[in-house]
């Protein structure tokens, strides 16, 4: 029998690859010229689709393949896939949940360490000669013994609280309702009396319909001028247009983030801006976790068509 014909949405690093094609029939989509062409001819061969967080799978690609059976991602963010259409045609989506959770979260921690303490800007000193033409870099502010606001205590919310606790921050932490294992942090319904009430805004919430600009103008004013956005969930939870227009007034302190709308192209403005650090959509970048992240997707695929329960199921 045949391996079963997948559509691979992406590229993935070379140890995922290889065991990708050789348990599968993989048609790289993102090297495909004529990509309708494509989807026209040899999309009722196809029977899953291996995609990352970022890119999804739509209505048009999913109908596309009338005999697709499953999407699996590899990423904890599904908000790309068409859950309605999968849904309607009975096709199951997997992620790569838990793998990632603490990578993520060392990440975010350290977006907001280099963020309060200019790491960047220190760098450029000393390699640029003005430590020793100016004298000492500008004074920074201290992140331990302040207040951190956590949107979203999931599980990569949680873990992100757990390593604030060793900076005796005083935690508060918003979702859609108080957590039983939240303990020693303070539960706030609304998201504009969090902002408000803390130094630093994680933003660590899945993304959805619901949570779509959860952080806009409201919160971002909650927050004020010597506030700090940290976002290393999905770029849709905040207003791009609303964060700008904050952070060039100076109504927004900084902000440090790892996705954007339309990435890797960001909105220009971010780039004049001095007061926001910029990464690149890596916070599961570690070869440990990207090595998980890609067995795991596998593994879904392979349980699917060997008829065992999926490991990670989202639908």
């Amino acid at each position: 029998m045949s391996n079963p014909e997948i559509l691979q949405l992406g590229p993935y690093p070379q140890w995922d690859e290889e065991p990708l094609n050789a348990a599968f029939g993989v048609h790289r989509y993102f090297d495909i010229a004529d990509k309708p062409a494509f989807l026209a001819k040899s999309g009722p061969s196809i029977r899953a689709i291996a995609t990352r967080g970022e890119l999804g799978a739509n209505r048009a690609m999913i109908e596309a393949c009338p005999n697709l059976e499953i999407i699996s991602v590899y990423g904890v963010g599904y908000d790309a896939v068409d859950l309605s259409a999968c849904q309607e045609k009975g096709i199951r989506v997997t992620n790569t949940p838990d793998v990632l959770t603490n990578d993520v979260a060392d990440l975010g921690v350290a977006m907001m360490l280099c963020q309060s303490r200019g790491v960047i800007g220190a760098e450029g000193w000393v390699k640029d000669g003005s430590w020793s033409a100016k004298g000492l870099y500008p004074v920074k502010r201290r992140v331990w013994g302040r207040r951190a606001g956590i949107l979203g205590l999931g599980r990569i919310g949680f873990e992100v609280a757990k390593r604030l606790k060793g900076f005796d921050m005083e935690i508060s932490y918003s979702d859609v309702g108080a957590k039983s294992y939240a303990e020693g942090m303070r539960f706030v319904a609304d998201p504009v009396e969090l902002a408000r009430d803390v130094d630093f805004l994680f933003v660590t919430l899945a993304a959805s319909a619901e949570t779509r600009h959860i952080v806009g103008p409201d919160v971002i004013a909650a927050l004020g001028p010597q506030g700090m956005l940290i976002n290393i969930s999905r770029a849709s939870n905040i207003d791009e247009e609303a964060l700008l227009d904050a952070l060039e007034s100076g109504a927004l302190g900084s902000a440090a983030l790892d996705v954007f709308e339309g990435e890797p192209k960001l909105n220009p403005r971010f780039l004049a801006l001095d007061n926001v650090l910029l990464q690149p959509h890596h916070a599961s970048g570690t070869i440990e976790t990207r090595k998980a992240m890609g067995k795991l997707m596998r593994d879904n695929l392979a349980a699917h068509f060997s008829g065992a329960p999926l490991l990670t199921p989202v639908l």
